[in-house]
């Protein structure tokens, strides 16, 4: 990681009172609230944000963890991509989904709403608009709570991306790349 972790005894107070917190209802302080705790009103914020959008949010499971591999991908997040990979399989999405998603290919999914949900993230994020019908197909499948709850979830997850890469967050030694144009933090020809 390009910065040091903050020791406890080195914790302004707001950040102790922040990691007590945090740790205290996820059981540990995860890599990027390492990188956060820097700035302990952001990251009080920040961890507020996902965590509502992880675990509050009107979509199911599944399209929340699908939601963190597109936006993971967008910003070659490794990190974030092998941290809920095997959640989002276990939640129904598709292993050959998930596997084309990672060569950048158009993946094929179950459920037509699946398939809407990935059309409609990706659209987003490439073109930073989306055309009436594809609204319109997010709406009759997950009403605009939904919708809002994508988008939300789009703009957390590529700010969890960035902040993963640009600190090159040690990456799981456990863990296969993901990626096969990504080594490390470091595009290569695949």
């Amino acid at each position: 990681m390009r910065i040091s972790k903050i020791a406890p005894e080195e914790m302004s107070p707001r950040q102790q009172e922040v990691f007590e917190r945090i740790a205290g209802s996820r059981g540990r302080l995860g890599a990027p609230f390492q990188v956060w705790l820097q700035s302990p009103e952001l990251c009080d914020r920040v961890e507020q944000l996902g965590s509502y959008l992880r675990w509050d949010s009107s979509l199911p499971l599944r399209l929340r963890e699908l939601a963190l591999l597109i936006a993971a991908r967008r910003f070659d997040a490794q990190y974030s991509w092998n941290a809920h990979v095997d959640v989002a399989v276990r939640e129904g999405i598709p292993q050959g989904a998930v596997d084309a998603l990672a060569r950048r290919e158009t993946p094929v999914f179950d459920r037509d709403e699946d398939q809407v949900f990935y059309a409609f993230c990706t659209e987003l994020l490439a073109e930073h608009f989306v055309p009436q019908e594809l609204f319109d197909q997010m709406v009759g499948h997950f009403g605009e709570v939904g919708v809002v709850d994508t988008v939300a979830s789009l703009g957390n997850f590529t700010m969890l991306g960035m902040l993963l890469n640009t600190f090159e967050v040690d990456l799981q030694a456990d863990r296969e790349p993901p990626y096969p144009d990504i080594s490390g933090y470091a595009r290569v020809e695949a």
